[in-house]
C-alpha cells in the first residue's frame, strides 16, 4: 500500500515525474523555483529521505551529488489515492462522486461528453 504524502512532498514527486522520473537535487530546486515554492535545504532534503523511507524515492550518489528515481509512477499514486478518496469520502461508491461532479457543476457539459466519448471507445476496444 502505498503511503500518505504532505503536499511539500507530493510537490516533490509531481516535480521529479516532471523530469521523467529522475533528478538531482539542483534540478528539483530549480523547479520548485519556477514553481514559485520556496523552502529550505534542510528541509528539502529532509523530506526527500521521508520519501526514500516511504518507498517513493531512491537514491543514486553521482560523484557529490545524489540523483534520485521516482519508484512509484504518478499513475500508480492517482490510481491508489482516488481509490482511497471514493472509498473514504463515497463508501466505494463511483456513482455518487460523477453526481455530485454534475449537480455541483464541477464538470461541464464538454469535459462530461468528452468522458462518455472515452468511455464508448474503451467499451469497443473490449469487445
Amino acid at each position: 500500500m502505498i503511503q500518505q504524502v504532505s503536499d511539500f512532498e507530493l510537490e516533490l514527486m509531481k516535480t521529479i515525474w516532471e523530469n521523467g522520473g529522475t533528478a538531482l537535487y539542483a534540478e528539483i530546486t530549480s523547479k520548485l523555483d519556477k514553481k514559485g515554492i520556496s523552502a529550505t535545504k534542510n528541509t528539502i532534503i529532509s523530506l526527500l529521505s521521508r520519501l526514500i523511507g516511504k518507498g517513493y524515492l531512491k537514491t543514486n550518489k553521482i560523484g557529490r551529488r545524489n540523483k534520485y528515481t521516482a519508484l512509484v509512477s504518478a499513475e500508480e499514486y492517482k490510481v491508489v489515492q482516488t481509490t482511497a478518496f471514493i472509498n473514504k469520502i463515497y463508501e466505494g461508491n463511483v456513482q455518487g462522486l460523477v453526481s455530485t461532479l454534475i449537480q455541483k457543476n464541477m464538470i461541464s457539459t464538454e469535459e462530461y461528453e468528452k468522458l462518455k466519448r472515452y468511455w464508448n471507445e474503451r467499451k469497443l476496444k473490449d469487445l
